[in-house]
C-alpha cells in the first residue's frame, strides 16, 4: 500500500468530519434560536390572553351549541 495515499485518504476523512461537525453546530445554534423565539412568543401570547380575559371576563366561559 502507498503510505501517501493512506495519509491523503485519512486527511480527507478528517476534513469531512470537521465540516460535518461545523454544520451540525450551526444547525444546533439555529434550533436554539428558534426555541428561544418560540418561548418568547408563547410567553407574550399568555400575557396577551390574560390581559384580554381580564378586560372581557365574560367571553370564553361557555360554548353554545345548536343542533
Amino acid at each position: 500500500m502507498d503510505i501517501s495515499l493512506i495519509s491523503m485518504v485519512l486527511s480527507q476523512g478528517k476534513v469531512q468530519q470537521e465540516a460535518s461537525m461545523s454544520v451540525m453546530k450551526m444547525a444546533i445554534g439555529n434550533v436554539e434560536q428558534q426555541g428561544g423565539a418560540i418561548q418568547e412568543l408563547m410567553s407574550t401570547s399568555d400575557a396577551t390572553t390574560a390581559t384580554y380575559h381580564a378586560s372581557q371576563p365574560h367571553l370564553g366561559g361557555s360554548i353554545v351549541l345548536k343542533v
